[in-house]
C-alpha cells in the first residue's frame, strides 16, 4: 500500500488559492488529503468489501440475536473476503465491529448479554480493511415495533447523511452539508453531536481532516477532488452532550439516556462530484 500523497495539478492549486484568498473563512486541504490514483482504486476496493461484509451481517440483525453474535458474523465474513476487521484491537478496542444501541451514541462493544430486544435501535459499525486500504460504513437498524418517534430519529438521521451527500460537491466546504445535516435535526426537533464526526479514511483508519456535522454555509475545509472521508452524524432525541463509559472507555452514551441515531458513508471526492464506495 502507497501512503504518498497526490500533487495537485497546477489548475487545481491556483483554484485552491484562489478561493481561500476571496474567503478567509475557507480552509485549504493539506497535500496528504488529496489521493493518488492508485490509491483511490485501492480505497474503492476496500469500501466494497466493507459494503459485502454489512450485507452479510444485515439478516441476522434482528430479536433475539446477541451482538457478539453479530460481532462474530462480521470476523468471520470479513477474513472469508480476503479483509481484515479494522476495529479489532485498535487502540485496544476488543471487537471487531461496533454495535450502538439506543441511548448508545457510537463505539458500543459487542457482548453476549446483550440480546437484541423488540424496540431497539441498533447502528452496525464496520470498517475493513483490504490490501492495506479501509472502507468505512455503518447502518441503523429497527428491531420489531420500534417508538414512532424513535423510528423517526433514524429516518431524519438518514435523509441528513443523503442530503450532506448531494453537497458534497467539489469546491463546496464541509460547512455548507454541516449546516444542512443541523438545520434538518433542529427542525425535527433533534440535536446533532458536537464532540465526534467524520473524518478522512482510506490510507489509514482516522485521518485528517476531522468531518464535522455542523456549520456555516461557505466556510470550513474545502472540498477538493481526490479527498476521501465519512460523513456519520450522530443525532440525538434529546440534548446534544454525551458521556463516555467511565469503565470500559470506549462507550459513548447520550447525556439525557435519550436514543442517538447515526449513518456512516464513505465518499471520495472527483473532479465532477462524488462516489459513495461504502454505506
Amino acid at each position: 500500500m502507497s501512503k504518498e500523497s497526490a500533487m495537485p495539478n497546477f489548475a487545481t492549486m491556483e483554484r485552491i488559492r484562489g478561493i481561500c484568498a476571496r474567503n478567509r473563512h475557507v480552509q485549504a486541504p493539506s497535500i496528504k488529503m488529496l489521493k493518488t490514483q492508485k490509491q483511490l482504486d485501492g480505497i474503492r476496493r476496500a469500501g466494497e468489501i466493507n459494503a459485502k461484509v454489512l450485507d452479510a451481517v444485515e439478516p441476522y440483525v434482528k430479536e433475539g440475536v446477541s451482538t457478539e453474535e453479530l460481532d462474530r458474523i462480521v470476523a468471520e465474513r470479513t477474513k472469508a473476503l480476503g479483509g481484515i476487521c479494522a476495529p479489532f484491537h485498535y487502540e485496544g478496542f476488543p471487537k471487531h465491529v461496533c454495535t450502538s444501541i439506543n441511548e448508545v451514541v457510537c463505539h458500543g462493544i459487542p457482548d453476549p448479554h446483550r440480546i437484541l430486544k423488540n424496540g431497539d435501535i441498533i447502528n452496525v459499525d464496520c470498517t475493513t480493511i483490504y490490501k492495506g486500504y479501509y472502507g468505512d460504513a455503518s447502518r441503523m437498524y429497527c428491531i420489531g415495533e420500534v417508538k414512532d418517534d424513535w423510528r423517526r430519529l433514524v429516518e431524519v438521521t438518514k435523509q441528513s447523511v443523503e442530503k450532506a451527500v448531494r453537497l458534497a460537491q467539489p469546491w463546496a466546504t464541509f460547512g455548507d452539508f454541516g449546516h444542512a445535516i443541523d438545520r434538518m435535526a433542529r427542525e425535527n426537533g433533534f440535536s446533532v453531536v458536537r464532540e465526534i464526526g467524520g473524518h478522512g479514511c482510506g490510507v489509514d483508519f482516522h485521518e485528517d481532516p476531522w468531518v464535522p456535522h455542523f456549520g456555516s454555509p461557505n466556510a470550513g475545509q474545502l472540498i477538493v477532488p481526490g479527498m476521501s472521508f465519512t460523513i456519520e452524524p450522530m443525532i440525538n432525541m434529546g440534548t446534544h452532550r454525551v458521556t463516555e463509559d467511565a469503565e470500559d472507555g470506549w462507550t459513548i452514551r447520550t447525556e439525557d439516556g435519550q436514543p442517538s441515531a447515526q449513518w456512516e458513508y464513505h465518499l471520495i471526492i472527483t473532479e465532477t462530484g462524488n462516489e459513495i464506495i461504502s454505506r
